[in-house]
C-alpha cells in the first residue's frame, strides 16, 4: 500500500532501548493499546525524535551504549521543549539507589526488568491520565486567558447592541487604547454608519437564525483609532453560542502584511542547490498563508517528505550524484506547486516541505501520493537501499482549518509526526493525518468562565 490515512492516536508514546527484540515487543503492545509509537535505539536519536515530534510520554531503558538512560532524561528536562514530557524508567537495576537516581533526574516512574506488559500498560496509562488532568480550572482559564491575550490578531467580543464587551491588548494596542479601555464603547465609535449597519444587521439575521448564519467573511474596512484617525483592516465576525449570545470580531492588520510581503520579496528566497524556496522562504510563507486561512475559514494542507535511505546513496555514489538527486527531487516537488498560493521548499538536507492552500486533506493526499510515485519513477538508482532500488521518499500530510489560537508549530509536528509513520511502517509511502483544532472551543470557555 503506497498511502494510508493514519487513524485516531490516543497519545503518542516514545520507546527507548537498544535491544531490538525489547522495542518490538513493547511497540506491539502499546499499539494494541492503541497509541502512536516511535522508536529509538540511543539517547542521542532519542532526543532528536522528541524534540522533533513532542511524544506525550517517553518509556526508556537505564543501561545503553553511549548516553544513557538517565543523561537522556537530564537533557530532556533541560530544553524547554521536552522538558515537560513525563518519562518511565525500565531497568534490570532495581536496587534502591538506581531507583533514587532516576527520579533524581525527572522521570515520573521506575519499572523494574523483566517487564510485565500488563504492569506497563497500566503505569503508561495512569501517567497519561495525570500528564492529561495535571491542571485545575484555574489553570486552564489562565491558560486559555494568555492565548487569548497573546495573540498577533486582535480580538474583540460584542454583544448584539453593538456594546463592546471586551478585547484582547492586540486590539487596543492596534488602536492607541489602554488594555480594554474599550469596554462599553460601541462599534460605532470605531466604524463609519455603513460598516456599523452592515454588523448590526449580520448580529440580527444570527440572533433570527442560529443555524443558518456563518461567520461574516474577512472585509477591508476603515477603522477610527482613538486619536481620530483611520487605519485600514480585515475584519471577521464569528457567532459564539455560549450562555448569552455574544460576536467575535477579529481585526488584521493589513498594513503589517504588505510590510512582511515587501520584506519577503528582498530577502534571499531561494535554496541555493536546489534552486527551489528555502526553509526562510517557507517559514515566513506558511505564516502568512496560515493568517490568511484563518481569515477565510478555508482548509491549509503540509506535506513534509524525507529521502529514504539518503546517507546510503551518498556513500555508495559520492556527494556530487546526491546533490544532482536532490536537484531532480526537488524538480518533481515544484512540479506540483502550481498556484501563487503553493510553495516547495527544502527544509534542510534531504527534506523537503509542500505546502498548499485551500486543499482539502483528501487532495493533499492525492497529491503527496503523485509526488511520492514522481520521484520513484525517476529510477534513481539506491544500490545500498534495503527499501527499493530506486530513490524514494517518505512522506507525512496534515490538514487543518486553522483559527488565531492555533499555532503552526503544532500543525508542522503534525506533518513531521506523520512522516515518522511512514518511514518505520516501511518507508516509500504516505500517512496523512487531520491536525483538527478545538480554537474556536476554547474561546468559548473563556468567555462563559
Amino acid at each position: 500500500m503506497n498511502h494510508a490515512v493514519a487513524a485516531a492516536r490516543e497519545a503518542a508514546i516514545l520507546i527507548v532501548d537498544d535491544a531490538p527484540a525489547n522495542l518490538g515487543v513493547l511497540r506491539q503492545m502499546m499499539s494494541q493499546q492503541g497509541y502512536q509509537t516511535f522508536l529509538a535505539t540511543s539517547g542521542e536519536r532519542a532526543l532528536r525524535i522528541a524534540r522533533r515530534v513532542h511524544p506525550d510520554l517517553i518509556l526508556m531503558d537505564v543501561v545503553m551504549p553511549g548516553m544513557d538512560g538517565l543523561e537522556t532524561c537530564r537533557r530532556l528536562k533541560l530544553h524547554a521543549s521536552t522538558a515537560g514530557i513525563p518519562v518511565i524508567f525500565m531497568s534490570a537495576r532495581n536496587e534502591a539507589d538506581d531507583v533514587v537516581a532516576g527520579f533524581d533526574q525527572g522521570a515520573v516512574d521506575y519499572i523494574g526488568k523483566p517487564l510485565r506488559m500488563a504492569e506497563v500498560c497500566a503505569r503508561v496509562r495512569a501517567q497519561l491520565q495525570i500528564h492529561s488532568h495535571s491542571g485545575g480550572h484555574q489553570e486552564q482559564a489562565q491558560r486559555l486567558r494568555t492565548i487569548v491575550d497573546s495573540m498577533a490578531e486582535g480580538l474583540m467580543v460584542i454583544e448584539p447592541s453593538g456594546r463592546i464587551q471586551y478585547t484582547n491588548p492586540a486590539c487596543s494596542g492596534y488602536l492607541g487604547y489602554a488594555p480594554n479601555e474599550l469596554a462599553g464603547y460601541g462599534i460605532a465609535d470605531l466604524f463609519n454608519p455603513a460598516v456599523t449597519g452592515e454588523c448590526l444587521g449580520y448580529f440580527d439575521s444570527a440572533l433570527n437564525d442560529p443555524g443558518g448564519t456563518a461567520r461574516m467573511g474577512a472585509r477591508e474596512v476603515m477603522v477610527r483609532q482613538r486619536d481620530g484617525t483611520l487605519r485600514a483592516m480585515d475584519l471577521t465576525l464569528t457567532p459564539m453560542h455560549v450562555s448569552e449570545p455574544l460576536f467575535i470580531g477579529l481585526l488584521h492588520d493589513i498594513a503589517h502584511h504588505k510590510q512582511t510581503e515587501t520584506l519577503l520579496e528582498r530577502a534571499a528566497l531561494a535554496d541555493s542547490l536546489t534552486r527551489i524556496a528555502n526553509r526562510r522562504h517557507f517559514d515566513s510563507f506558511l505564516e502568512l498563508e496560515w493568517q490568511r486561512a484563518v481569515r477565510s475559514g478555508e482548509p491549509l494542507s503540509l506535506i513534509v517528505l524525507d529521502v529514504d535511505h539518503f546517507k546510503l546513496y551518498n556513500d555508495a555514489l559520492g556527494h556530487a550524484a546526491g546533490d544532482l538527486a536532490l536537484r531532480e527531487v526537488a524538480a518533481v516537488l515544484d512540479a506540483h506547486a502550481l498556484r501563487p498560493t503553493d510553495l516547495a521548499a527544502r527544509y534542510g538536507g534531504e527534506e523537503f516541505v509542500l505546502l498548499f492552500a485551500e486543499t482539502s486533506a483528501g487532495a493533499a493526499l492525492a497529491l503527496a501520493e503523485s509526488v511520492r510515485a514522481g520521484i520513484e519513477a525517476l529510477k534513481l538508482p539506491n544500490p545500498r537501499s534495503p527499501t527499493s532500488a530506486w530513490v524514494t521518499a517518505s512522506v507525512g500530510v496534515a490538514t487543518i482549518v486553522p483559527t488565531q489560537l492555533d499555532e503552526p508549530a503544532g500543525f508542522f509536528v503534525a506533518a513531521d509526526r506523520a512522516m515518522y509513520e511512514a518511514k518505520e511502517a516501511g518507508r516509500n509511502q504516505v500517512i496523512g493525518v487531520d491536525a483538527g483544532n478545538r480554537a474556536w472551543e476554547a474561546v468559548k470557555a473563556l468567555m462563559s468562565l
